[in-house]
């Protein structure tokens, strides 16, 4: 498939997406949106891939959404372009998608990132949600996510009075997995996605969507989402394979099966 705004690879069994527009520090606009979608979609959908990685450049990840696009849209517009409604897309990815980011993750950026399942940052990385400082708020689940991973008082103060975290600070506050070095700062995100990607790709689709579930739910219904991925494993070759290969010691040799 042939994309206009990213860039993608596949290094070995991580596929990569690289948001490509550094003359605007890679702002999303619907164009850049849909391609993203559609490339996490083909790498979800790709048996040789076992996570997926979205990164940007070493300066910036993504500065926020495309102000020039919106700066005129009304209401209307607004709803009929589905500004919004096309971020949903990222929950319906099986695999893990890790977000690699360097330099800025402002607004939508910093969104997009709270939607991915984990984060390895640069020591450049920075995350805001200035969407208050042109009059708007965050609408791409910023105040949701935010709020959920930071807490009430400080997702207000990011969200009413533009705080920027830095990546220590994202780590302090459990936005961010790891900080590394700028320079290898994507080498370093695929060394993880390798190691996730060596894992059982069944009961990691199935991890991911009991996590997932405890953001969802009232712990009641958590639990029994977490019950029902937990026994179907028991139907899989790989469960087979590995508690075999873990009683034989030895390493197992997973079939996605």
């Amino acid at each position: 498939m042939t994309y206009t705004t990213i860039l993608t690879e596949t290094r070995r069994r991580v596929g990569i997406v690289q948001l490509n527009r550094p003359q605007a520090m890679n702002a999303f606009n619907l164009a850049m949106l849909g391609e993203v979608f559609d490339a996490l979609e083909v790498f979800d959908k790709d048996e040789n891939v076992g996570a997926i990685i979205v990164t940007g450049n070493e300066k910036a990840f993504a500065a926020g959404a495309d102000i020039k696009e919106m700066a005129d849209q009304t209401y209307v517009q607004m709803l009929a372009n589905e500004h919004v409604k096309v971020w949903d897309r990222i929950r319906g990815i099986r695999k893990p998608v890790i977000a690699a980011v360097s330099g800025w993750a402002l607004g939508g950026g910093s969104e997009f990132v709270l939607s991915c399942d984990m984060v390895v940052a640069s020591e450049s990385a920075k995350f805001g949600q200035p969407e208050i400082t042109i009059g708007i708020i965050p609408g791409a689940g910023g105040t949701q996510r935010l709020a959920r991973l930071v807490g009430k008082h400080l997702a207000m103060e990011m969200v009413i009075n533009n705080r920027t975290l830095t990546a220590q600070e994202a780590q302090q506050f459990g936005l961010v997995n790891r900080i590394v070095p700028v320079e290898g700062y994507l080498d370093a995100a695929v060394a993880f996605a390798e190691e996730i990607a060596s894992r059982a790709p069944i009961a990691v689709r199935m991890a991911k969507d009991a996590v997932n579930a405890a953001f969802e739910t009232t712990l009641t219904e958590g639990l029994a989402v977490e019950k029902r991925n937990f026994y179907p494993l028991f139907a899989t070759e790989d469960q087979k394979e590995g508690m075999q290969a873990f009683i034989e010691k030895r390493k197992p040799n997973w079939k996605g099966k």
